[in-house]
């Protein structure tokens, strides 16, 4: 894991995070990953696999947040010995941090929790990667500080992820020049593709997003020399428990890899 989640120079490939929002059960988990993991061995790109256990972060009360905390990180776990590859999910307290940290490689911290330093203080003490992820109201310029949080706490291995600034009051915009300003603080930085394109706080109380957009952020951000590209995916976006609105459907996920790899290769060349 520790070979993933690092600073990439411009001649390697760009490695990826994707899997479905939350783990509904282990079937779709595991079919999921098998899909990945075949496209990903056969482009080089190395994968971390992502679900979150639990969301926290929900627009109504009624909204699906998961299938039990044990039950899902026990899904990830055997996605990670099935498959071989790393996982990855989020964590929302300090608690959670050494429980989740049994089951995965990579803490990710929400947007939302960004600033909360018991939070980031607590996945770095686990020892594994924590991976952060900028909050919409933050500059770039800001994650220094929660950067330093981790590596305070006595924790190297730490990212970014640009997940888009929120643009008035139902949109999100990305900007670009965050990614080679956040990569000065000496850590890679991620861009998701989906997040990025969601349109929160409608009317109905469920998140829209712009999925026909996602390959436009995605090359966008190989081009300017993100280190990694986070992807959520589900084998039908529109059946998905949570974020289906901005999810990629999964039949579509090797094509766009296959042209964000040749871009990567492209721009190496310079």
């Amino acid at each position: 894991m520790n070979d993933i989640i690092r600073k990439i120079s411009p001649s390697d490939n760009f490695f990826l995070l994707a899997g479905p929002c939350v783990i509904e059960n282990e079937k779709m988990a595991l079919e999921i990953a098998e899909n990945i993991v075949e496209t990903t061995s056969r482009l080089n790109i190395p994968y971390v696999f992502k679900g979150s256990y639990r969301k926290a972060n929900r627009s109504r009360i009624d909204s699906f947040t998961g299938i039990g905390d044990l039950e899902a990180l026990s899904i990830l776990r055997k996605v990670r010995d099935t498959f071989g590859c790393p996982v990855v999910t989020d964590i929302h307290s300090p608690e959670e941090a050494s429980m989740a940290a049994d089951f995965v490689d990579v803490l990710q911290i929400p947007a939302f929790l960004c600033r909360q330093t018991d939070l980031l203080v607590a996945a770095a003490r686990t020892g594994k990667t924590v991976n952060i992820k900028k909050g919409q109201f933050l500059s770039p310029e800001a994650m220094k500080f929660a950067v330093q949080k981790v590596r305070d706490a006595g924790n190297d291995k730490v990212a970014i992820t640009e997940r888009g600034v929120s643009f008035g009051y139902q949109d999100l915009i990305v900007d670009y020049r965050g990614i080679p300003t956040m990569q000065a603080f000496d850590c890679p930085v991620i861009l998701d593709s989906t997040h990025s394109l969601q349109q929160p706080n409608q009317e109905k109380g469920v998140t829209g997003g712009r999925p026909d957009l996602i390959e436009t952020i995605s090359r966008a951000g190989i081009a300017v020399g993100a280190d990694g590209i986070f992807i959520e995916t589900h084998p039908n976006p529109a059946q998905a428990k949570s974020d289906g609105a901005n999810m990629l459907p999964l039949a579509q996920l090797p094509r766009l890899l296959e042209h964000l790899c040749a871009i990567r290769a492209a721009i190496s060349k310079f």
